[in-house]
This record gives C-alpha cells, sequence and structure tokens, in this order.
C-alpha cells in the first residue's frame, strides 16, 4: 500500500479528513474568460462521468480521456462564438462520444471493431448509424450497471503498480490535477504525470476490460479502490488547491461509489469502515464553512448543523465494520477517531484520549509521516502542548514533510498555546507559503496576525 497521504478528519485539520446526450441552443455570447470560468467548473463537476461514460464505448480509459479533453477544447473554441449552452454536461458528453465514434471509425478501416470492444458483440456494422452510441452502452451494460464503480475498477488494475493505480484513478475519476495528486502523495508532479502516462499505456495495451470483476479478483482489487475513493473524499473535504476550501460533489461521489461497494462486499470490514467514516466526515460539511466559504475549524463549529443522518448512518457502518471481527483496519480506525467527533456534544467533551490510543493502534497499521502528525495533535489535546510540540519537532527533518503545510501550522498552534507568540507567528506564516488553497492560506495568514506584530529589530 503506498505512503498514506493527508488524513485530514479532526486532527492535523484541526487546528491547521447525467446529463442528456443533445446540446441544446447557445443562451448568449460569452467572454474567452468567462468561458474558461465555466469550463473549469464544470470539468471538477462531469469530467469523471463523462469519462467513464465514454470508456464504455472504447473500452480504454486513456483513450476515453483523451476524447474528453479534445471535447473540452471543442467546448472552449465554440462557446466563445457562439455563447454557453443551457445544458453544458450534455454538450461536452455529446462532443466526447463523438470524438470516441471518430476515432473507432478510423481503428475500425485498420481492425475489426468488435475486437476492440469484446468478441461476444460484433457492432461493426453499426458504425455509419446515429444511435451507435446508444447500441454500444446497451450492450456493455453490465449487472451492476455503475459507470463510474467500472471506472475506479479499471484503472485500479493489478497490472498496475499502487502508486500507478492511485494516481490514475484520483486523475480520472477524482478530477484531480498532477499538482493536487502530487501534493496529496507528497511527490514531485513530475514522477506522479510519468506514472499516469505509463499507467495509461499499459492498460491500452493489456486491452484490459472495462468491468467491475467478481468474486476473487474483486477482493484482489479491493485495496487500491478503497484507497481511491479515501483519497477523493479527502480532496473533497479538504481541498489541496483553489479557491474553495471543501468540493462537496467530490465528497458526495466518493460517498456514493462506497454505499455501492458496501453493498456488494457485505462482508468485508474495511469496505464498511470506509464507508462509516466518510458518513461521518461528511456529516461536518455544512459546518465547515461560513456563509462566505471561509474556513470554521472543529473547536468553532456549530454543531447542530451536523448532518445526524449521516452520523447515524456512519456510526451503523462502523458498528458493522466491527462486528465482522479480526483486528480492526486503518479506515475502520480513521472511522473510529471521527466517532469520537461525532459522539462528543462539544468540543471541550472530545474523549481525546481515547482518540490518542486509536491513533496509536494506527499508527501501527499504517505507519506514515502525517498519521504521526495527526496522532501529535491528538497527544497535545489529551496530555498538553509541550508532550505534542516533542512529537512534532521529532517529524521536522522528514523529507516527507518538508513541504507540507500543516506541520509549521500545527507546530504555530501548539507555539501558541505555549505562550510563545512571535514563533507560533513565523510558522503560521510559513503554513501559509506552503498551503495551495486560497481559503486555507488565508486562514493561516489570519492566524499569523492574531499572534500580533513580528518584534521590532533592535537598533545598530
Amino acid at each position: 500500500m503506498p505512503q498514506a497521504p493527508r488524513i485530514r478528519q479532526g486532527a492535523a485539520e484541526e487546528p491547521a479528513a447525467k446529463g442528456g446526450t443533445t446540446a441544446a441552443e447557445p443562451a448568449r455570447r460569452a467572454q474567452p474568460a468567462e468561458v474558461r470560468q465555466a469550463l473549469d467548473a464544470l470539468w471538477r463537476i462531469e469530467a469523471a462521468k463523462i469519462i467513464a461514460q465514454v470508456a464504455r464505448v472504447t473500452r480504454d480509459v486513456g483513450l476515453a480521456e483523451d476524447c474528453a479533453q479534445d471535447a473540452l477544447v471543442s467546448a472552449m473554441q465554440s462557446w466563445a462564438r457562439d455563447g454557453l449552452p443551457e445544458r453544458p454536461g450534455a454538450w461536452l458528453l455529446t462532443a466526447a462520444r463523438r470524438q470516441a465514434l471518430d476515432r473507432l471509425r478510423h481503428q475500425a478501416t485498420v481492425a475489426p471493431l468488435h475486437q476492440r470492444i469484446g468478441e461476444e458483440r460484433d457492432l461493426h456494422h453499426a458504425i455509419g448509424q446515429a444511435e451507435f452510441a446508444e447500441a454500444v452502452d446497451a450492450a456493455l451494460d453490465d449487472e451492476i450497471g455503475d459507470d463510474m464503480l467500472a471506472l475506479v475498477f479499471t484503472a485500479a488494475h493489478p497490472l498496475l503498480a499502487p502508486d500507478a493505480r492511485a494516481a490514475l484513478t484520483l486523475k480520472v475519476v477524482g478530477g484531480l490535477s498532477v499538482a493536487e495528486i502530487a501534493r496529496a502523495y507528497l511527490r514531485p508532479q513530475p514522477t506522479i504525470a510519468q506514472r499516469i502516462v505509463r499507467a495509461k499505456r499499459t492498460l491500452a495495451e493489456a486491452r484490459v476490460p472495462y468491468e467491475i470483476p467478481r468474486g476473487a479478483e474483486l477482493a484482489a482489487r479491493l485495496p487500491a479502490v478503497l484507497e481511491v475513493l479515501y483519497l477523493m473524499f479527502n480532496e473533497g473535504y479538504a481541498a489541496t488547491e483553489g479557491p474553495h476550501w471543501t468540493r462537496p460533489a467530490l465528497c458526495e461521489e466518493a460517498l456514493r461509489l462506497g454505499r455501492v461497494l458496501a453493498g456488494l462486499m457485505p462482508a468485508q470490514p474495511e469496505v464498511h469502515g470506509l464507508l462509516a467514516l466518510m458518513e461521518l466526515q461528511a456529516s461536518r460539511l455544512a459546518a465547515r464553512v461560513n456563509a462566505q466559504g471561509a474556513p470554521i475549524l472543529l473547536a468553532e463549529q456549530d454543531r447542530g448543523r451536523w448532518d445526524r443522518l449521516l452520523i447515524r448512518r456512519g456510526l451503523a457502518a462502523l458498528e458493522h465494520a466491527q462486528a465482522l471481527g479480526g483486528p480492526l483496519g486503518p479506515y475502520t480506525l480513521q472511522a473510529a477517531i471521527a466517532a469520537c467527533h461525532a459522539r462528543a456534544p462539544s468540543f471541550g467533551d472530545t474523549d481525546w484520549q481515547r482518540m490518542a490510543a486509536l491513533y496509536d493502534a494506527l499508527l501501527q497499521a499504517a505507519p506514515s509521516p502525517v498519521v504521526a502528525l495527526n496522532r501529535a495533535v491528538v497527544v497535545a489535546m489529551a496530555y498538553g502542548p509541550a508532550e505534542g510540540l516533542a512529537l512534532v519537532d521529532g517529524l521536522r527533518e522528514l523529507p516527507e514533510l518538508a513541504r507540507y503545510h500543516l506541520l509549521p501550522s500545527v507546530r504555530g498552534d501548539l507555539l501558541r498555546r505555549l505562550g510563545e507568540p512571535a514563533a507560533a507567528r513565523a510558522e503560521f506564516l510559513r503554513a501559509a507559503a506552503l498551503a495551495g488553497n486560497d481559503r486555507e492560506r488565508a486562514l493561516l495568514l489570519a492566524r499569523a496576525a492574531e499572534c500580533g506584530d513580528p518584534p521590532a529589530p533592535e537598533a545598530g
């Protein structure tokens, strides 16, 4: 399993876890900047759905992503000329599917189409028909019928190395940029980009089936799929980059896929552990930002805005995971940590000592520098800031955390609590310089300002 990335579910985050297929008439003309802004927002929401549907036709994840990207370029040109369509998601889907059909028609001159999309159905003669895309969709529909979950399992194929699986799936399913994935894994961007390119090439050359596996193969691919769903949710819960601190649509999609997976695998504890974690975390989303979108930290959140239905679902999934027996896995342990927050009527009533014990177990089950940082925060809450600062200082030389903004953020909070405002201010400023998210950067700058002005230089 690759090194665990950011775990931001109540530890280091505090204080630092279909459109249709026809395009509508353009509503009005738009400026290029307006088109770019609309496409950027739309791409984050719709890209994975478009890629998933096109992949059912192409049977090639890389080719499907290329077609979706081509549709994006076409939209940039067409919308700037003709105006924004009333149903932009449907416009992009139609354009991407047309790109796919054009490419398949071209390939059909070299090899029979049925060799590319399954020996069981020869659709070669359907290429010229307007209903081709719909015919292929119906022919390729599996008994589960979830395009997105099929996309996740295809991108998480065991032919790929673990890091490559996660990077590719986050790119095509989660809609994350290479920069966002690199920051999540604390790796250089060129490294992540190369992994994604090689992964797509490997899947295409092996002609990996675009489907949800069954039986033993389903279980074998499960750890990679769980990790990807976790990372998708995590990015939605605390966005790495951009103007918004949260991306609720990404959380909702990861949660939906997790519920589908739990229905498929009722006897897998970690499936239900991850589902419990996502349900409990999602319950706080509405309370994590104010009306202007600014972050609200856990200690200051209005717990009356936490979604009680999601909390009940999360606690039930956690109980189910624990009842299945065996050692608790990393996702179930994280869900148990989240449950400590969910059960506490107020921040001050949180059982920090139980959380510290759970983090001890999590560090044994899934050791990583980020887990260790989260543990240090909880130890500070349970046993005092000096205890926590000693643990944080022991992590400062780790190369994986050299540019991880939450380390100086946590250190700044602990120094502030220990009565060292000048040192705390310096740490908050350092964290702000490293932060990629606009809202988080503003929060860190505000916390630095709360520590007072820097000391005046001594006279020479």
